[in-house]
């Protein structure tokens, strides 16, 4: 699957919504899966970055992407419930979503991490992502194929010192996908999860300042997981959690 080569349309005629579009593992997905013939909702807090990368998939030729601005910090269920009748209202259908938006607090002892941060990382990681999966669950159910993704992590599998609020948050992740897979084993959607391991974002240069980016891979190089879960090649597989890269 690391090697996965996905067939030119492989996403023709769906709609996929991509949360954390503006940059980093967001945009490339947001790209690729365009690339692959899907319609791209490419959801984040900077206009000015969606527009980039909606800029980029109409140069390409790519069928026509949306824009949602939207801040999962402050976003309530009803907000949620609004982009679901906006999504239904435009485009009829919604055959995926990937939900790449994360915030990564700072690397803090457990009992030094502030409240207030804690429940920041929480809600964008957690809460958001709940949330806005109950609203488009009955609009993803009329679809008699649909996929969800979840972005997990190495620290959501085993817990690691100093990583709390984000490693809490992740490995609550992995728990939300397996509840709702179980939940909706049968039903035509399936849920999974994608570790991407150490990849060239600005996510991964706040953890590892010292680090050599360029001994990363790029988040080109890691999307054969993330077209292989989004496209129908991967119809049976469902709570899975997937590594972008090879394990070290």
């Amino acid at each position: 699957m690391l090697e996965y080569s996905p067939k030119k349309d492989l996403l023709k005629d769906k709609v996929i919504l991509v949360t954390g579009a503006g940059d980093g593992i967001g945009r490339q997905a947001a790209i690729s899966y365009a690339c692959h013939g899907a319609t791209v909702i490419l959801l984040g807090r900077s206009v000015k970055k969606l527009e980039a990368v909606y800029d980029e998939i109409e140069a390409l030729g790519a069928p026509q992407a949306a824009i949602i601005p939207l801040d999962m910090q402050g976003a309530t269920e009803q907000h949620y419930r609004d982009m679901t009748d906006t999504i239904e209202g435009q485009f009829g259908r919604l055959d995926g979503v990937l939900h790449n938006a994360g915030q990564l607090g700072s690397l803090t002892p457990l009992d030094q991490v502030p409240l207030e941060m804690f429940e920041e990382v929480v809600k964008v990681n957690v809460t958001a992502q709940f949330m806005m999966t109950k609203a488009l669950l009955a609009l993803l159910k009329k679809q008699e194929r649909a996929s969800v993704v979840f972005t997990s992590s190495g620290v959501g599998r085993k817990g690691r010192a100093f990583w709390g609020p984000y490693a809490i948050s992740k490995f609550a992740t992995e728990g939300m996908m397996q509840v709702l897979a179980d939940e909706l084993d049968g039903s035509g959607i399936r849920v999974n999860c994608i570790n991407p391991g150490a990849t060239r974002t600005k996510m991964r240069a706040l953890a590892y300042p010292a680090e050599n980016p360029q001994s990363l891979k790029t988040p080109k190089e890691i999307m054969p997981v993330y077209l292989y879960l989004m496209g129908d090649d991967s119809l049976e597989v469902n709570g899975q959690s997937l590594d972008a890269q090879p394990k070290k």
